[in-house]
């Protein structure tokens, strides 16, 4: 087990950390050894894929399922198999309840899975974590983000970016983040206090005076806190927001000239959210870990036409599933289902993600990747994402978790 340096648990695109996790229970077949004691391939290697099919955070999961699906086929160039074993998929639906994701993995390893996949809900990937560690099986979460899940223990790893990289992504719209001043404006919940926490440790450490304005959450009225913003005459103001008083919330900062007065950064969330901002849309600045056409690789490209052939909308999870897919082939190719051999093929494993250039940090299995700079643009009435600047990985990457 691990400790952490640093738990930053939500970052700006964590409003929904709080899904489930639910699992699949084929048997699977252990890992034959050789002569020489090193594991030789099985014939068929249970998976279980873990994510949600209904409930409040369906829509993200059925992103990451997609990709996931079209990274399978990809990564085994249509086989399904890896090295002649074959790869039996089976998917539960968690339906966002953390319990109920639990009973699913405990009765899924009293089966014999050794590898889980999946997780939208941050809660619901560090529950399952805890049960990958007591049980020694392979868990590759997928888009749940708190920085938490970075090196809760050995046998958990990660297929999507995490909070640290968000709040570090929206440092590089400042030149030169020393001596300058930030305002957090975000609602007095938890969800906010975790985002002014996050802002705090990671751009104060980088030289930044960070303040907040907290609103509350009852709050329906928010031009005196668009006052409070001006007031403090910030360079940056970092907005994490969530819930139906959004829409309210933008409008009083366009109102107010907060945003043509001071650069306001958040969070770019998937193709629905694109028309929330109203009149505020051409004025904010959005961090953003991935819209589709932001990477413009061979991989992203391969990963567009197949989830699309399949019937399904490319989107912000979609990289976590197909990654996710990647990752999995590699660790059986090197591994043949023996998890020590998996967790050892997965450490510090570089390849070519979806976003590009991909590794996974061998001390404590972040994902270290590139992250975006966009702005959303009025095309005929329809707001579409354009980018602004790719950000490499080594701008953003998360503190470094200690065993």
């Amino acid at each position: 087990m691990r400790c952490m340096k640093k738990k930053l648990l939500l970052g700006a695109l964590t409003a929904t950390a709080a899904m489930a996790l639910a699992a699949c229970a084929p048997s699977t077949t252990g890992p034959a050894t050789g002569g020489s004691g090193s594991p030789s391939a099985p014939s068929s290697i249970s998976v279980g894929v873990i994510s949600s099919e209904t409930g409040p955070l369906a829509g993200y999961g059925k992103q990451y399922l997609d990709a996931f699906k079209a990274g399978l086929d990809y990564a085994t160039d249509g086989t399904g198999a890896v090295d002649g074993a074959k790869l039996d998929v089976a998917y539960r639906d968690d339906a966002g309840d953390p319990d109920t994701a639990v009973t699913a993995a405990k009765d899924m390893i009293g089966s014999g899975t050794k590898i889980l996949l999946g997780s939208v809900s941050s809660g619901v990937a560090l529950a399952v974590a805890e049960q990958a560690a007591q049980n020694k099986v392979l868990f590759i979460s997928g888009p749940a983000a708190a920085d938490a899940i970075t090196g809760i223990n050995k046998y958990t790893f990660r297929s999507g970016r995490q909070s640290a990289q968000d709040v570090a992504t929206a440092g590089t719209f400042l030149t030169d983040i020393t001596g300058k001043k930030i305002t957090v404006f975000a609602q007095n919940t938890a969800f906010g206090q975790g985002n002014e926490a996050a802002v705090k440790a990671i751009l104060g450490a980088k030289g930044a005076t960070v303040n907040s304005v907290l609103v509350p959450e009852d709050a329906t009225e928010f031009t005196p806190f668009a006052q409070q913003i001006l007031q403090g005459k910030p360079d940056l103001v970092f907005v994490a927001w969530a819930g139906a008083t959004s829409g309210a919330m933008w409008q009083a900062l366009s109102q107010q000239h907060v945003l043509g007065a001071i650069p306001v950064v958040t969070g770019l969330g998937d193709s629905p959210t694109y028309s929330a901002y109203g009149e505020a849309s051409g004025k904010i600045q959005f961090l953003s870990y991935y819209f589709p056409g932001a990477a413009d690789t061979d991989v992203e490209k391969k990963m567009i036409d197949m989830v699309t052939a399949a019937g399904g909308t490319p989107d912000l999870f979609s990289p976590d599933g197909f990654n996710a897919a990647i990752m999995l082939v590699h660790a059986v190719k090197e591994g043949h289902g023996d998890v020590p051999a998996m967790i050892k093929a997965l450490e510090g494993y570089t390849f070519d993600g979806v976003k590009g250039k991909t590794t996974v940090r061998a001390s404590d299995h972040a994902l270290l990747q590139e992250m975006y700079q966009a702005k959303l643009v009025d095309n005929g009435g329809k707001f579409t994402p354009e980018l602004i600047k790719s950000v490499p990985a080594d701008e953003v990457s998360p503190a470094e978790v200690t065993k």
